[in-house]
């Protein structure tokens, strides 16, 4: 969050043609599924300290961008981190000795920032392949075809120009020796074992085995169809149906190829069903972010907040020196000596009104991670200590650097434990974050269904992204918010846990805005079937939930006419 300018996620400034590229590229990978083919027997991994155990021997970084770390790594002792800076983009290269005509599979485990693998020189197309922010270990694989003189490619890693760093892991060059040296190609890895059924909740089941030596991921399988693939040895199945029992196997894979499936195991889900937490949140809410500094809007205090905001999310709270640990400071000064005891009673005549004021978590001063089982641990005691302090009724996650799904599960659970079912738990993802249900926030969103009360993408501060239907959306139009929409309305979230962020002024983001009229119009596409753009979704979602916008302040310095517009549409829904 800058403070000092009107957008609170100064960490998003992607060009539009960049995001145009990112949609392309997710469109294209879909073709990339595939290529890659099992390797041969004789084949081997003609790339060299291929997991970076010799520290950057056989590798050259631009700039001295790169270096090894011992922690995290995706397998051995360690992993490249390379991080650019100004126009060095961070590129790490290796000359590979390979045969003519011949075809390779070049793969790479990634994490961090915006990370690219490829291959030039090769004779015939040279080929990338890229993925965006990732806070696990993300697999990239494409192939390549030697020419007819080709001895010597060169493949490269690298990340993007004023982005976070990046790591990389178990580079593979594998296809025909040529003549080099290199890693061996791996073996096929064991079936695992220990396969077991931990909580279960009415829409999810977690499960857990013994990791496999030499597996770099594994595949999850529900009633013999395989439905996720993680790289870690547990997973959450989610979106089931209530009251009812799935059988579940695993198996393990690495470059070699799959293990067979494990031994079954039988999960059966809890009888109460239902989305979402949160109960004093009404059917179809409006939520606004309010602030707590002065960058220009309105200053506000919660009690001149319209009674049109159904959710009043506090923004932000702060990190502290606990890893996963945050706090909150009232901007007295900042907000014309705005008290602490105004505040609290403020929270409480809102939630007299019947309306629900929680904690933000993000922005410039609220940076927390939350990847390990003692940082989630400390953020839910944290933030209910929060919540008994000031009355607030939940959480949003905000977090613009990234967040586990595994330990961001556990955290949110934990403070679910302790709150209880009126919980109100949001969250605001970039559109980037809700692409695919592989992504670590929806990952996050699926995982805790059951607790979650909405889900708020921001719609703006973005470049082109593909809809449900695979064509490739520009922000600032109908088609935009609904076609993304699709994505998590058929992507597992109840229509209740959907709703729709926007800027309330041309003040409040840097790119993105759309009048109300294009909020309402997005808003009756997707619960009547009215008033859309080209995208038409297959079906209507009355249970939509609503509509968000930041902020509250800049509403204001608008004369509120986001929320006078707005608000009484989305309560007027079916």
């Amino acid at each position: 969050m800058e403070r000092s300018s009107g957008t609170r996620h100064g960490r998003r400034r992607i060009r539009p043609a960049l995001g145009a590229v990112m949609a392309v590229v997710a469109a294209a990978a879909l073709t990339f599924t595939g290529l890659v083919g099992t390797a041969q027997a004789a084949d081997v991994n003609n790339a060299k300290n291929a997991g970076f155990e010799s520290g950057l021997a056989n590798w050259t970084c631009s700039n001295g961008s790169g270096t090894t770390v011992s922690s995290p790594v995706h397998g051995g002792a360690s992993a490249l981190k390379a991080t650019p800076a100004g126009q060095d983009n961070a590129q790490c290269t290796q000359a590979v000795a390979v045969k003519p005509n011949s075809t390779y599979a070049l793969s790479g485990w990634v994490q961090g920032g915006y990370t690219y693998i490829g291959a030039t020189g090769t004779g015939t197309t040279d080929v990338s392949t890229w993925t965006p922010d990732s806070s696990g270990w993300t697999k990239l694989s494409t192939s390549f075809t030697t020419g007819p003189s080709t001895t010597s490619v060169t493949v490269y890693l690298h990340g993007w120009y004023g982005q976070a760093p990046y790591l990389a892991d178990d580079i593979s060059v594998t296809g025909p020796d040529g003549g080099g040296g290199g890693d061996p190609a791996p073996t096929v890895p064991a079936t695992p074992a220990g396969l077991a059924v931990g909580s279960v909740t009415s829409s999810s089941v977690a499960l857990s085995w013994n990791a496999v030596s030499g597996a770099t991921g594994y595949n999850v399988y529900q009633n013999g169809t395989k439905v996720q693939s993680v790289s870690g040895a547990s997973a959450t199945a989610t979106g089931l149906t209530a009251s009812t029992s799935y059988s579940f196997q695993v198996s393990a894979t690495n470059a070699a190829g799959e293990s067979a499936k494990s031994g079954a195991v039988t999960g059966t889900t809890s009888a109460t069903g239902g989305g979402g937490g949160g109960g004093t949140v009404p059917k179809h809410a409006v939520t606004g972010y309010w602030q707590n500094f002065n960058n220009g809007a309105t200053v506000q205090k919660i009690s001149d907040v319209p009674a049109n905001y159904d959710i009043i999310a506090v923004s932000f709270a702060d990190a502290t020196g606990t890893p996963g640990g945050v706090t909150f400071n009232l901007d007295s000064a900042g907000l014309g000596g705005y008290t602490v005891d105004q505040f609290k009673a403020d929270i409480k005549a809102k939630q007299a009104a019947g309306k629900s004021v929680i904690i933000s978590i993000g922005g410039q001063n609220g940076t927390v991670s939350i990847n390990d089982a003692t940082s989630a641990t400390n953020f839910a005691n944290s933030v209910y200590s929060m919540m008994q302090t000031y009355g607030f009724d939940g959480v949003d996650i905000d977090l613009e650097n990234g967040l586990n799904s595994t330990y961001m599960t556990q955290a949110l659970r934990s403070l679910s434990s302790k709150a209880g079912s009126k919980l109100v738990i949001t969250m605001a993802p970039q559109t980037i974050d809700m692409q695919s249900t592989s992504n670590e926030y929806f990952k996050t969103a699926l995982n805790i269904k059951d607790i979650l009360t909405v889900v708020n993408m921001q719609y703006y501060n973005s470049g082109s992204m593909l809809g449900c239907d695979g064509k490739v959306y520009s922000q600032g139009s109908v088609d935009f918010l609904t076609a993304l929409a699709c994505i998590q309305l058929e992507g597992g979230l109840s229509p209740a846990q959907v709703g729709l962020g926007l800027p309330a002024s041309t003040s409040g983001a840097g790119s993105g805005y759309v009048s109300p009229t294009i909020v309402n119009n997005a808003l009756d596409c997707l619960a009547r079937g009215t008033n859309c753009g080209s995208f038409k979704p297959s079906r209507t979602y009355p249970g939509l939930r609503g509509a968000m916008t930041w902020s509250t302040n800049w509403d204001a310095k608008s004369g509120n006419a986001w929320s006078n517009a707005v608000g009484p549409h989305v309560h007027g829904l079916p």
